[in-house]
């Protein structure tokens, strides 16, 4: 089956309502749930209580009340991130899986349509089932309303006309954008809630408390552009040594966070952008300093906390970053593409493979022979249906075959 049918037979198949989703004879989709326990971290929440509020600098950066009372809603009350579904593709006929490849998506992502035949093919090729695990206030995590065409459009015209200078507001991304805009801790609070939340879906493996996962199970990971920033911080942190035999394979991903180029109508506007640059690379110290819950947690002896904060800026905590990444050089593998203008290749090497690349992580860079772009590498048009299938196979074989 080509690439572009396999992409639209999965995208009409999945769905979160189905306990059983059969692929065909060889696949099958399971939907399990999951209830975070750490909306206590989030602003609002019993441990953050928002008491040091992020302000703009003037009254013109306020955001009307539509947008206020539609987004900005006390994150550690909004339910859909609290109680959710998670989809895991596994062999058919498979009792409980002897190997898992946990999979990680990209910042502003809504379904998981693009990953489904990325999914497949290493599940065929491997073996092992892949769980899509969500990050939090993404995917099915977040409340319906924010991707609402009709009313994300008005806020987006909305917020046009506030700043005037805006680059890259739509309708896709102005729900992540106004929340992060006005709140940009929230990253780093939402990040952590994802870290804490994948450490106890390890650790109910491990308690022998999945219904089709083997307590024994290895561990592997694929993770694309923002989310290899949250596998990077779980390798590196290597809680009870439950990744140390590991395999970890990033597609588009793996640059520190002030190294990636975000501004799109996809992922975040411009204004978004700026605010989020100053707050956690900018004057993350600062509001350490003036922050007793954020000093805390990015501080030791909380060391997902330390290996967080030694992402977010490529030239701090680097020797200990590189050193880290050194430790782990045979557990990753990267692959990246030439026009990526997101997540630039050589900004990848220069994370992964050190200042000095001395780091013997393989980083692969391939140009794709039609047109793409870090959002949509392997476009479903029919017009080059062929050649996306041929590149997307030969990409899928490698990282694969890593992973196998």
């Amino acid at each position: 089956m080509k690439y572009i049918d396999l992409f639209n037979r999965l995208k009409a198949l999945v769905n979160y309502d189905d306990e059983v989703i059969a692929v065909d004879d060889r696949v099958v989709i399971k939907n399990f749930d999951f209830k975070s326990n750490y909306q206590s971290i989030l602003p609002g929440g019993l441990e953050n209580p928002d008491n040091h509020e992020y302000t703009p600098p003037s009254p013109e950066d306020y955001e009307p009340d539509i947008i206020r009372q539609m987004l900005n809603k006390t994150d550690a009350e909004i339910s859909e991130n609290i109680n959710f579904r998670y989809h895991m593709m596994m062999p058919c006929g498979e009792q409980k899986s002897k190997g898992i490849v946990l999979m990680f998506h990209g910042f502003n992502e809504k379904t998981w349509y693009k990953y489904l035949p990325w999914a497949y093919h290493i599940v065929k090729k491997t073996g092992k089932s892949v769980v899509f695990f969500p990050i939090a206030f993404h995917m099915n995590r977040a409340p319906a309303a924010w991707s609402g065409a009709h009313e994300m459009y008005k806020i987006s015209e909305e917020r046009k006309f506030r700043h005037p200078e805006v680059i890259g507001s739509s309708l896709s991304n102005v729900a992540i954008s106004t929340r992060l805009h006005n709140k940009p801790k929230r990253f780093i609070w939402s990040g952590l809630q994802t870290y804490y939340d994948a450490i106890d879906f390890v650790e109910n493996i491990k308690a022998d408390k999945h219904l089709m996962i083997d307590k024994e199970a290895t561990i592997d990971f694929c993770s694309y552009s923002i989310g290899t920033f949250l596998g990077q911080i779980l390798m590196m942190t290597n809680k009870n040594g439950y990744f140390s035999k590991s395999k970890y394979a990033t597609f588009c991903g793996g640059a520190v966070f002030n190294r990636l180029f975000p501004v799109s109508k996809f992922i975040l506007d411009s204004e978004a952008n700026v605010s989020l640059y100053s707050y956690v690379v900018e004057h993350i110290e600062s509001h350490m300093k003036h922050d007793e819950i954020l000093n805390k947690y990015l501080s030791e002896p909380c060391i997902e906390g330390v290996n967080f904060k030694c992402m977010l800026n490529y030239k701090t905590l680097t020797k200990y970053r590189e050193t880290k990444f050194r430790e782990m050089q045979d557990q990753f593998y990267a692959v990246t593409l030439a026009q990526d203008e997101v997540v630039p290749p050589y900004e990848v090497m220069n994370t992964m493979q050190g200042s000095k690349r001395d780091i013997a992580i393989n980083v692969d860079v391939f140009d794709l022979p039609y047109k793409y772009k870090h959002e949509d590498p392997f476009p479903a048009l029919t017009k080059i249906a062929d050649e996306v299938d041929k590149q997307f196979i030969y990409i899928f074989d490698k990282i694969s075959e890593f992973l196998k």
